[in-house]
């Protein structure tokens, strides 16, 4: 079994047969036809599609010159023909699948037999695309030292502007049955060049390095630039296509791969093999990398609210739980005070039950919530009062036993909450009025807990609260997350995003509450906010708008300061908070402390509206 990733061994299936629908391409005729003919060549097994049309096949002495071994993770070595056809859809390069450590050096030339095959990192309904290689080969090295086929250069004038072609509706949307244009998209770029050796030359870091040494740059510096260095995700069709994942073929207790924050460069020349896995797609692995050029990015402070003005703010602490070292608990408060500036009311998302991912039944979380709160007034903060509702034991997904539930922390010298027959998991606050006004029936109360749309999800989190006198609603959310969407590189154009069936479902029970209140006081001040885990774009952010209940606060901001969140190298948003008509006049910030940093204490950056009731 073959793994695209040291930390995928256990994730991922090689998949040599019985591939999914649209995976195969060419005949058995075909194929037949090329094993009997002429030397088999690398541009022979790699075809003009995404499937080899000797899939299969066993193929002998295919030569090549060594480019790459990769002795830990996914084991193996790359090969490339230098006497290259003159068709630019065929790759010249394949990995070869040795399972245990190769004993090929790079410069070797080779010649190679084994099976050729389409291994698909994630297993078949991950839905990405396939790796060709060769795998259970015999290896016979014909001379050593020789010169690496030159590198392909990967730049901003090779990669194309469109990023793929559209899926055949004959194969279920894929796109492996289609012949490649590397010069019209830019994923057919990369796959015809799957297995090469290539090169980029200085770039900017749009993907802080991870715990698993990789980061992310793009070869297109001009494209969708974020105010602060990254690349804005903005649409659906702003793929960004210049983004690549960066590896090193070095272990890196060898070499340690170098850390750097999204507007750093990447200097000077990185190459080797391009290869393709399961957390991200096409994923340069550096024989040789560059120097990373530190930039000047340092973490946001928001502006302090004024006197009249209440602060707002919304921040996913990423399953908090008192087994956290105490640095954690530290640098979260640190941020709550000084980046955030100590806002009024502040919701919070992934607080975990009291012992963690112990899964023993515990649903409270006022250990963790103390330790938190005693952590901000040792930094200088308020002395916070929480209100929460305990979850059902494993009733709201996230980590198995941790429980996670939103949480409302206030800052009682500003604002007063208002305690309404506090609710329960399974009670569903109403709305009604009282002395004329609209008011809540569990304050605090959770949003429609029994409609399926919460299922294994967390329920939205609802209560009143007082600033001068005029009340606001706060309604605190945690949608259900992407996971089991496809990613932007899947087989299938436009990816599937199954995720988003939920997510609508429950931007719709969310917007229903919310007209409600405005049905009781079409004047009232609601705010929902969290972790919407979907763009300012999407179908979940247009039905939680729906009817003009509610705007999507973030879209105040310039596009190029519109994002809570970077993944695979896009910045772009997950965290919203969205104001109800009366909210005219506000300000916002999207508090960018974490997600362009390395250095983490959080996946996500807070945000923070301040506006006069």
């Amino acid at each position: 079994m073959r793994s695209s990733h040291p930390r995928s061994a256990a994730v991922a299936a090689l998949v040599a047969t019985a591939l999914a629908t649209g995976l195969l391409a060419g005949s058995a005729d075909a194929a037949e036809g090329a094993v009997s003919a002429d030397p088999i060549r690398i541009h022979d097994i790699q075809g003009t599609t995404r499937i080899s049309p000797l899939n299969g096949k066993q193929v002998t002495d295919v030569e090549g010159i060594v480019t790459g071994v990769r002795a830990y993770g996914s084991r193996g070595f790359w090969i490339q023909d230098p006497n290259a056809d003159d068709n630019d859809a065929t790759s010249e390069g394949v990995f070869v699948f040795t399972n245990a450590v190769p004993t090929v050096a790079a410069g070797d030339a080779v010649k190679v037999s084994g099976t050729v095959g389409e291994y698909i990192p994630g297993g078949v309904n991950s839905g990405n695309q396939s790796v060709t290689q060769i795998s259970k080969p015999t290896v016979a090295v014909v001379s050593s030292g020789n010169a690496l086929p030159e590198a392909t250069a990967i730049n901003e004038y090779s990669v194309p502007a469109e990023y793929a072609p559209a899926g055949d509706p004959a194969a279920a949307g894929s796109i492996n049955g289609l012949t490649l244009e590397p010069s019209r998209y830019a994923l057919d770029h990369y796959e015809s060049l799957e297995g090469m050796n290539v090169k980029i030359g200085t770039s900017r870091v749009v993907g802080a390095t991870d715990p698993y040494s990789e980061l992310w740059v793009t070869v297109k510096g001009w494209e969708n630039t974020a105010k602060r260095g990254g690349t804005i995700y903005g649409s659906y069709e702003s793929q960004n296509t210049g983004r690549l994942q960066i590896q090193q073929l070095a272990p890196v207790a060898q070499q340690p791969f170098p850390v750097a924050n999204v507007g750093d460069r990447l200097t000077g020349t990185t190459e080797g093999p391009l290869d393709f896995n399961q957390f991200g797609g096409y994923t340069l692995v550096a024989r040789t990398l560059g120097t990373v050029k530190a930039g000047t990015l340092a973490p946001e402070k928001t502006k302090p609210q004024a006197e009249q003005e209440l602060a707002v703010a919304t921040y996913n602490v990423e399953n908090l739980d008192p087994t956290d070292p105490q640095e954690k608990f530290d640098a979260l408060a640190k941020a709550v005070v000084e980046n955030l500036a100590s806002p009024d009311v502040l919701a919070l998302e992934e607080i975990q039950d009291d012992n963690g991912a112990k899964n023993d039944g515990t649903v409270s979380a006022e250990q963790t919530l103390a330790k938190f709160t005693a952590a901000i007034s040792a930094a200088g903060g308020p002395a916070y009062q929480w209100r929460t509702i305990n979850p059902e034991d494993k009733k709201d997904g996230g980590e198995p036993g941790g429980n996670i539930r939103q949480v409302f922390l206030f800052n009682p010298a500003r604002v007063s909450f208002t305690e309404r027959a506090p609710g329960d998991a399974v009670t569903a606050t109403g709305v009604t009025k009282v002395n004329g006004k609209a008011a809540l029936t569990h304050s605090p109360g959770r949003v429609d807990p029994a409609n399926p749309a919460w299922a294994d999800s967390r329920k939205p989190l609802a209560g009143e609260f007082v600033f001068r006198g005029k009340t606001v609603f706060v309604i605190a959310n945690h949608f259900g997350s992407k996971g089991g969407d496809e990613g932007l590189t899947s087989h299938h154009q436009p990816p599937v995003r199954s995720s988003e069936t939920k997510r609508l479902l429950q931007a719709q029970a969310v917007n229903g509450f919310v007209k409600q209140l405005l049905a009781e006081d079409k004047n009232a001040n609601v705010l929902v906010l969290g972790d919407i885990n979907d763009f300012e774009f999407s179908a979940t952010t247009d039905a939680l708008a729906d009817g003009g209940a509610l705007y999507p606060a973030i879209k105040s901001l310039p596009k190029a300061e519109r994002y809570s969140y970077v993944y695979q190298g896009n910045a772009q948003v997950l965290d919203q908070i969205l104001t109800s008509p009366a909210i005219k006049k506000f300000t916002y910030d999207s508090v960018h402390i974490n997600a362009e940093f390395a250095a983490q204490n959080s996946d996500h950056d807070p945000q923070v509206l301040r506006f006069r009731p």
